[in-house]
């Protein structure tokens, strides 16, 4: 499993505190917004030339974490 904390940061000064890449105004929601619409990792990356494979690797990690330690989930959003 990927190791999202070396590569992910949380800052209230930067995108009101939304994880993003470290180093970078890209968000985590903007890199998973891309997967989910279908763009690939090469996309991503010549899109975004800053992101790396590993970012994008943290990413994932980063909200499969997030999932993981929720003690619910938003049931009327999956049955959308």
């Amino acid at each position: 499993m990927q190791d999202w904390k070396a590569r992910i940061a949380v800052d209230p000064e930067v995108l009101v505190g939304k994880p993003v890449i470290k180093g970078t105004r890209i968000s985590v929601e903007l890199i998973l917004d891309r997967l989910a619409d279908g763009w690939t990792q090469e996309q991503i990356i010549e899109s975004y030339p800053r992101v790396t494979r590993e970012d994008i690797l943290a990413a994932i990690a980063f909200a499969a974490e997030v999932f993981r330690e929720e003690e619910y989930v938003a049931i009327a959003k999956a049955g959308a």
